[in-house]
């Protein structure tokens, strides 16, 4: 059966799998009784989402075109005569169930899915997490952690506990105020905007700034939870692959001159997956292009601070003379699991719209734990609890980087960061991350696959993500032992 699709045209596709499907029944080209493709094969034919075939069959079902019946397949339906009963339907109407698929808005059908389902797989203390970035929770005292919380849900102005302002508790912005000035940037306590955590601060910051078909440019390889929420905005986007240095000015800025984008994002300080940090001179480079073409940048930084050799790099924020840069910074892998937060530092205005945001979406904004942030600022755990953290996090990574160095005459091959959380990894030639992956899984151990880390999926077969920021020494070790296994399995 012949349908004609065009992914270029304004008709969203499962309304032209409707339309094509429509006419062949109504013209009898397809007659009663006449067994129909699965959705699976459907979509393989057609180079689509499995649920977007789903969708249009479900529309089709429901208007008595054709008949789905889970595990005989689809047929064509019988189409009655004008004033003829369908006893069948008759009898099914009082048991039909909604068509959710079709109930879907279409940019939600074809969601890739597999990162969350990888995601969920760090449950359980019987698989060692060597794939998602979580942060180590051995460093934070528990009783004085214990002691804090308790002081302040003990604070007789309790309603100030439960509802803080929209922008964020005053008392943790300011202590943001000088914890950004041991960053090099200058900032008040009106460019700051406090958020639940990160995804949810860059999602607020794109709806205000993209719209559908404007075009940015983004890294690659990069975290799927980037991407995703420019392509869930409609955002046509365009990647520029890191090198060791990560983003390369001058690559960007012939992108710049060709496209003329909305905005620049980039990941500053040990990009995710692939663990690279931008030299000082790309940094200015990259502040400078975003001056000289007016275009505004998005800078995400969650490892900055995690720095084991050499210095401790500014962000871009500290370059930006024009006030052209907005940045997120998170405190996920240096604060308690469970008590993260983020906040955005960006023009008065930006901020002002985000707090807009914030105060239709979100009825209620987490004041204790703002408050349990602020007061380990303002006191210095907060710093200790970091150098804590480096010396944790850069134990680990030794454990972790010793164990591949002895599997370098297997094939194994990276380059070791000199901070972060993230081991970008290359396989032996031959092996497929996908596979190894669910192998490891089925051994005890999670881990990334490196195609999930491209928007177009059309990169990184031969790589894995290694985090070693969540797991104790031992565990480490364990893993790392039994990764080896595993390849030498595969290899042999």
């Amino acid at each position: 059966m012949d349908i004609n699709i065009d992914k270029n045209s304004k008709i969203p596709v499962y309304l032209q799998i409707i339309n094509e499907m429509k006419g062949k029944i109504l013209s009898g080209e397809l007659v009663a009784g006449q067994d129909l493709p699965s959705i699976r094969m459907m979509a393989n034919m057609l180079h689509l989402h499995r649920n977007t075939v789903a969708r249009a069959y479900g529309e089709l079902e429901a208007e008595g075109l054709i008949q789905c019946i889970p595990g005989l397949g689809c047929k064509v339906r019988r189409q009655r005569s004008y004033g003829e009963k369908d006893c069948d339907q008759e009898k099914a109407s009082s048991r039909q169930k909604v068509n959710w698929l079709a109930q879907i808005r279409e940019e939600y059908l074809d969601m890739k899915v597999n990162f969350d389902d990888l995601f969920q797989r760090i449950q359980g203390d019987d698989v060692i997490s060597m794939g998602s970035s979580i942060a180590s929770p051995e460093i934070y005292d528990e009783r004085k952690m214990a002691e804090a919380l308790a002081f302040i849900v003990s604070d007789k102005r309790k309603i100030q506990n439960v509802h803080c302002p929209y922008k964020g508790d005053k008392t943790l912005r300011a202590n943001l105020v000088k914890f950004l000035a041991t960053k090099g940037v200058k900032a008040s306590i009106g460019n700051i905007q406090v958020m639940p955590e990160i995804n949810q601060a860059l999602d607020f910051v794109v709806t205000l700034l993209v719209g559908k078909g404007d075009t940015v440019i983004i890294e690659e390889p990069i975290s799927p939870d980037v991407y995703r929420i420019m392509e869930l905005a409609g955002a046509n986007i365009r990647t520029i692959p890191v090198d060791e240095e990560g983003m390369n000015p001058l690559a960007l800025e012939k992108m710049v001159q060709q496209l003329k984008p909305k905005l620049i994002f980039v990941s500053s300080s040990y990009n995710d997956p692939t663990g690279v940090i931008l030299p000082v001179e790309r940094r200015q480079k990259i502040v400078d292009i975003s001056n000289r073409y007016q275009i505004p940048i998005i800078e995400e930084d969650v490892a900055s601070e995690l720095v084991y050799r050499g210095k401790k790099q500014q962000p871009l924020k500290a370059y930006d003379t024009g006030d052209n840069v907005i940045y997120i910074y998170s405190f996920y892998l240096t604060f308690v699991p469970g008590q993260s937060m983020a906040f955005v530092v960006a023009n008065k205005e930006i901020v002002k719209r985000i707090s807009y945001l914030v105060s239709m979406r979100m009825i209620y904004v987490n004041g204790n734990s703002q408050k349990l942030i602020a007061r380990f600022l303002q006191d210095g755990s907060y710093e200790i609890a970091l150098e804590k953290l480096r010396q944790t996090y850069g134990k680990k990574q030794e454990i972790v980087c010793n164990a591949l160095d002895k599997m370098k005459d297997m094939g194994i091959s990276y380059k070791k960061p000199d901070g972060g959380v993230l081991i970008w990894c290359k396989l032996p030639k031959g092996l497929d991350s996908k596979a190894f992956i669910n192998i490891a899984y089925q051994k005890g151990i999670t881990l990334y696959p490196g195609y999930v880390f491209y928007p177009r999926q059309n990169g990184g077969r031969d790589y894995i993500r290694i985090c070693y920021s969540y797991e104790t020494e031992e565990r480490l070790q364990k893993g790392m032992i039994i990764l080896r296994q595993i390849l030498e399995e595969e290899l042999n």
